[in-house]
C-alpha cells in the first residue's frame, strides 16, 4: 500500500513534534561571533587583559572561544566563566549561551532552575534563542512548571522576531489542538518556518494542504512542500512525495517516479517504505524499476548531508 497524501497520518504533527526538540541545544540563530580558529599566546593574552577589565562583549567572545574550542583548548569551565562575568552585567548573548551551559550541564552541574534563571533574563530582553529555549523549558517543564500559556508566549515572542525554529513549534502547538481557529494559526506559522527551510515545517504544511486543515484541500500544493522537504533529504517527505506520485495526487501517476522517491525513503529505514516499493515493484518492469534505481542515485547527488554521508 502507498501512503496517500489525503490521510497524511492523520497529521503527524504531535509524534513529529516532540521528536524535533528535546533539551535546549547551544545552537543559536542570534550570536553567532567571528569565528577564531588560530591565536597567538600574545594575541589571547591581550583579549584576556580586556576582559579582566570588564569588557562584557570579549568576556562573551572568550566564552564562545573556549565552548568551542577556537584558538584556544576547548574547556567547558573556562567558558562558563567568562559567559557568567558577561551575563552578570547584563550581556543577552553570554546569558543565553550560560542558561545553556546550565541546561546541558556543561561545565557547571546541571541546573534547570539556573538555565531558567539566566534563559529568561535574556529573553526578558528580546532575545529571540532564548525566548526560544525557555519555550522548550515550559513545554518539557524543566526548572519551571508546565503550562501552555507560558510557552506559548515565548515561542510567539521569537516566532514573531523571525526565529524559524520557534514558527514551527509555535505551528506544532496549535496544530495537536484541531479547531478552525488554531489550524488557521498551525498553518501560518508552518508556512513561515517552510518558507525558511525549515524541512519538518515544510513537510507538515504539506500534510495540512492534503486534507485541508487550515487551508483549502490543495493536492498540488502538498506536494509543493513534500518536495520542498525531500529535496533537503526528509525522509518522511521523500515517502509522501514517492506515494503522491504513485496515487496521482496533485501530480501525474508515476511509478517511475514513486519508486525512486520511496527508495530514498527506504535507505533512512523509514516504516511503510519497503513496503510501498515492493507495492510498485509488482506493478512495474524490470526496465521501470532499474530506471527508478538509476533515478534515486542521480536525486541523491543533489541531496544535502546527512543524507550524503
Amino acid at each position: 500500500m502507498i501512503p496517500s497524501s489525503t490521510t497524511a497520518a492523520a497529521i503527524s504533527v504531535v509524534a513529529l513534534f516532540a521528536a524535533t526538540l528535546t533539551a535546549p541545544s547551544g545552537s543559536a540563530q542570534q550570536a553567532n561571533p567571528p569565528r577564531v580558529d588560530e591565536l597567538s599566546s600574545d594575541s589571547l593574552a591581550a583579549l584576556i587583559s580586556v576582559a579582566d577589565r570588564g569588557d562584557a562583549d570579549t568576556q562573551t567572545l572568550l566564552g564562545h572561544m573556549y565552548a568551542n574550542g577556537e584558538g584556544v583548548l576547548e574547556s567547558d569551565d573556562e567558558a562558563v566563566r567568562w559567559f557568567r562575568a558577561a551575563a552578570e552585567q547584563g550581556h543577552t548573548d553570554a546569558q543565553f549561551y550560560l542558561g545553556v551551559m546550565y541546561a546541558n550541564g556543561e561545565g557547571v552541574l546541571e541546573s534547570d532552575a539556573e538555565a531558567v534563571r539566566w534563559l529568561r533574563a535574556a529573553a526578558e530582553q528580546g532575545h529571540a534563542d532564548a525566548q526560544f529555549h525557555l519555550g522548550a523549558m515550559y513545554e518539557y517543564g524543566r526548572g519551571v512548571p508546565p503550562g501552555d500559556e507560558p510557552l506559548i508566549r515565548w515561542y510567539r515572542a521569537a516566532a514573531e522576531q523571525g526565529h524559524a525554529d520557534a514558527q514551527f513549534h509555535l505551528g506544532g502547538i496549535f496544530a495537536r489542538f484541531p479547531n478552525a481557529e488554531n489550524n488557521a494559526k498551525a498553518v501560518r506559522w508552518f508556512r513561515a518556518a517552510a518558507e525558511q527551510g525549515v524541512a519538518d515545517a515544510q513537510l507538515l504544511l504539506g500534510h495540512m494542504y492534503a486534507m485541508g486543515r487550515g487551508v483549502p484541500e490543495n493536492d498540488a500544493e502538498a506536494v509543493r512542500w513534500y518536495r520542498a522537504a525531500a529535496e533537503q533529504g526528509h525522509a518522511d517527505a521523500q515517502l509522501y512525495l514517492g506515494g503522491s506520485y504513485a496515487n496521482g495526487e496533485g501530480v501525474p501517476e508515476n511509478y517511475v517516479l514513486a519508486y525512486a522517491w520511496i527508495n530514498l525513503a527506504s535507505a533512512q529505514s523509514v516504516d511503510e517504505a519497503q513496503e510501498a516499493k515492493d507495492w510498485l515493484s509488482r506493478r512495474m518492469t524490470k526496465e521501470q524499476v532499474a530506471r527508478a534505481q538509476e533515478l534515486s542515485i542521480e536525486l541523491l547527488q543533489t541531496m544535502p548531508p546527512p543524507l550524503m554521508q
